[in-house]
């Protein structure tokens, strides 16, 4: 029976994928951890926290002064948005992975692929922007 060889490539998007996904995991505890012990102040206090549940996600957004799409980032140093760090490195790890490949195929004349992994980041990185609109952005 013939050895099958694992390309490069696959190797190096599956390792960056693993490796990403346990350090935004580990990110996600961290800044838990954070919040719950209090070291950093919410944006939303708690006592207003429990009234929005009760509401809906306009409601939490519009009474809670939390910003649209892409805004949370400017509420990072708060407790209860410090948390979308090790989110956002989760949601985007497969770009992330995608991105060596894109010289790996490069280098080894693979037109084809080259072009699809460039396709996939850039589709991807556009769809993230919130540009379209979709979504809750």
């Amino acid at each position: 029976m013939a050895e099958i060889k694992t390309p490069q490539e696959q190797i190096t998007y599956a390792n960056m994928l693993y490796y990403g996904n346990i350090a935004g995991l580990a990110l996600m505890l961290l800044t838990f951890v954070l919040y719950v012990a209090g070291i950093l102040d919410p944006h939303v206090p708690l006592e207003k926290l429990l009234h929005l549940w009760s509401g809906n996600a306009a409601t939490y957004l519009h009474e809670g002064n939390v910003p649209h799409g892409w805004g949370w980032t400017s509420l990072l140093g708060t407790g209860d948005f410090i948390n979308f760090i090790g989110i956002a490195l989760l949601a985007g790890m497969t770009i992330l992975a995608y991105i060596p490949l894109v010289p790996a195929f490069l280098k080894k004349g693979e037109t084809v692929m080259t072009f699809i992994a460039l396709a996939e980041v850039l589709v991807l990185i556009f769809a993230a922007s919130g540009i379209v609109g979709g979504g809750a952005h």
